[in-house]
């Protein structure tokens, strides 16, 4: 359970980074709150997905399910490190609207669906990892609010290249081992 905690802290980064950027820019009632539930329940959902396809082709890939593992953290690590260098979209958000936080829910959490594939190799039971990382993902995105109205944006880029390092670290460790 331990790898499934970790995976869920690393995927809940590009969450945790948005909440911080929506959090320095709005000063929004209740967007805490909505930011933890809109990112949470996706982040629950897409590994989910991506669990549920693995399973479905893991017959047909079963013996290079460690090298697609470790492909698919390595790439989602490196995305996640190349965007905590890039500016944010947050600056270009004018007013947050249910249809943003969607947009953004959606944006963050497709990395989790790939990573979702990985959940068919942990010894853990795959629905329990996924709310796991839904409950996760919410406290680091209300959290990510409240630390983005007291501190500003400084804070958003290291978030994301440390989910991303973990990622990457978790795809050698199923390649290696």
């Amino acid at each position: 359970m331990i790898e499934v905690i970790i995976l869920a802290i690393a995927l809940s980064m590009d969450a945790f980074a948005v909440s911080i950027g929506l959090g320095a820019k709005k000063n929004v009632p209740g967007l805490a709150l909505k930011a933890g539930l809109f990112f949470g329940v996706f982040q629950a959902l897409m590994p989910l997905i991506g669990y549920l396809g693995g399973k479905g082709a893991l017959g047909w890939i079963e013996s290079y399910t460690h090298w697609i593992a470790f492909g698919l953290l390595v790439l989602i690590g490196a995305k996640m490190i190349y965007e905590g260098v890039q500016e944010g979209i947050e600056e270009d958000i004018e007013t947050i609207t249910n249809k943003v936080m969607l947009i953004l829910a959606i944006a963050t959490s497709i990395d989790a669906m790939a990573a979702g594939f990985s959940l068919t190799l942990l010894d853990a039971n795959p629905y329990l990892a996924c709310l796991v990382i839904g409950v996760i993902t919410c406290v680091f995105s209300m959290a990510g609010v409240h630390v983005g109205r007291k501190s500003g944006t400084w804070l958003e880029s290291k978030a994301e290249i440390f989910g991303g390092t973990v990622l990457i670290l978790m795809g050698f460790k199923f390649l290696l081992f």
